[in-house]
């Protein structure tokens, strides 16, 4: 049974940083893609940023890009996700994924993940 598990998120005023992780069980880690997501209050869950099973390849949303750093640890089965000059519209519940085959080198699409964590808060104040 795979079980991912996030932690690290919080409140933080805007300009802060924070350090998401997740913690991942029941497969082997380092054969799959891993991914955070996000959904904003009212909105729909929308792609943050994927890293390839290898730690390799990774790819961001434009909102992401230059401010947020995703990496992973496969020796501790951990994904991170580092988020510098946090804005408020940054603010969403964040979850992390894992890709629903070996061939995904790191996808921006919900259907590409088969597994999913239970979210953790970010809440960023102007």
């Amino acid at each position: 049974q795979v079980r991912l598990v996030e932690s690290g998120g919080g409140l933080v005023q805007a300009g802060g940083s924070l350090r998401l992780s997740c913690a991942a069980s029941g497969r082997t880690f380092d054969n799959y893609a891993m991914g955070w997501f996000r959904q904003p209050p009212g909105k729909e869950r929308e792609f943050v940023a994927a890293i390839s099973s290898g730690g390799g390849r990774t790819v961001y949303a434009d909102s992401a890009l230059g401010r947020f750093t995703i990496s992973r640890d496969n020796a501790k089965n951990t994904v991170l996700l580092q988020m510098n000059s946090l804005r408020p519209e940054d603010t969403a519940v964040y979850y992390c994924a894992q890709a629903n085959s070996r061939l995904n080198g790191g996808s921006r699409y919900r259907q590409d993940y088969a597994y999913w964590g239970q979210g953790t808060q970010v809440t960023v104040s102007s």
